[in-house]
């Protein structure tokens, strides 16, 4: 590697210099703020817990907007809100599942079992088979 970081800074002073740094040459003052791109500078963001969150809170909206269900509205925002603050979470530190396994377990069971109860599969049905993924993915992540 150390020779590869020589090689490069012969070609193009510009892209690396001996410590591997980006930057222009040795100069030290240059690289005051620049990161270091053999560290991981940028958090991955879990792109799946995000969008469960927001078919949950959507779909707390839809229920108050076609039924005039407040209790949906209120879930919906309760249950969007946590599994959002879940996936930051998750997205900062991918062990720390708690908050997120929590959420999705209860829509879980609330959801299917309005779904045993109904037979409608929307909106229980769909939520309680999403929840239960998002479960299933969350404990396979923490293996």
């Amino acid at each position: 590697m150390l020779a590869f970081a020589r090689f490069s800074c012969c070609i193009c002073p510009l892209v690396a210099d001996e410590s591997g740094w980006s930057g222009l040459g040795s100069n030290s003052a240059a690289r005051q703020g620049a990161v270091n791109p053999n560290k991981e500078s940028r958090m991955p963001i879990d792109w799946i817990s995000y969008s469960y969150a927001t078919i949950v809170t959507v779909g707390g909206i839809l229920g108050y907007v076609q039924k005039g269900s407040v209790m949906s509205l209120m879930s919906g925002l309760l249950f969007g809100s946590l599994a959002g603050y879940g996936a930051y979470q998750v997205s900062n530190d991918p062990q720390n599942v708690k908050i997120s396994l929590l959420t999705a377990g209860i829509l879980t069971t609330i959801m299917g079992v309005r779904y045993k109860r109904s037979g409608k599969i929307i909106p229980a049905g769909l939520i309680a088979g999403i929840s239960l993924f998002m479960v299933l993915r969350l404990v396979f992540v923490i293996l």
